[in-house]
């Protein structure tokens, strides 16, 4: 297979464009078959998850985009044929819910995240203007052991100065490299729509598929 062909022309579409939803699992026994290939998204609640899962498929309300932090308490599932997903994670750092059900997704999402066979990589949204928080480092710090890939979406780069945004994915690589190639980052906005080939690279290479597929005729 042969990624990032340049030139493509009109009549191939991002291969992540055809992703619709699957299902939704409130605990493992509603989660799909553990078969085929999977990348989650995991982040901080109010980080830009839900957008950036949207922008990368290039719908607007694939993944639900909600202004209450902690409102997506449901692990979601978008195919994109093939037997490959995303998967969108529930947020984390939610503050206003209870604690036995913030401790009861908390635990739910840990098992998905240790167990999942179908797993190959995990990506994760930060905000910009406030990445590596004492809980994303501690996801960082629990999942890398697995030796799966991490990718990091610096997301709401646009809120920064473009000095600021480089500075910050300076920052951010030095801090991860000790991690090894399993850790990358990079910037990315939704409101921009600058980062995304970056991504689709990334996934189309854990996921084993184009990154542009021919659109379909009409």
């Amino acid at each position: 297979m042969q990624l990032g062909q340049p030139h493509l022309g009109d009549s191939f579409v991002s291969a992540f464009n055809r992703a619709v939803y699957v299902a939704s699992a409130h605990d493992r026994k509603e989660l799909i078959p553990d078969g085929g290939w999977e990348v989650a998204f995991a982040g901080r609640s109010n980080a830009g998850k839900s957008s950036a899962i949207n922008t990368i498929t290039g719908h607007t309300r694939l993944a639900f985009a909600s202004k209450t932090p902690g409102r997506t308490q449901l692990i979601n599932f978008f195919g994109l044929g093939e037997e490959r997903y995303l998967v969108d994670l529930p947020g984390y750092g939610y503050a206003e819910v209870p604690e036995k059900e913030r401790r009861r997704w908390g635990e739910f999402v840990a098992a998905y995240l240790m167990e999942r066979r179908a797993l190959r990589g995990l990506i994760v949204i930060m905000d910009a203007r406030h990445p590596l928080t004492p809980l994303d480092q501690q996801l960082l710090d629990w999942f890398l052991p697995t030796g799966k890939p991490v990718h990091i979406l610096l997301t709401k780069a646009d809120k920064l100065s473009r000095r600021e945004a480089a500075e910050t994915l300076t920052e951010v690589r030095a801090a991860v490299r000790t991690a090894g190639p399993s850790c990358t980052a990079q910037l990315f906005s939704s409101l921009k729509r600058t980062g995304i080939r970056e991504v689709e690279v990334v996934l189309a290479q854990w996921l084993d598929l184009p990154e542009r597929i021919e659109k379909a005729p009409g």
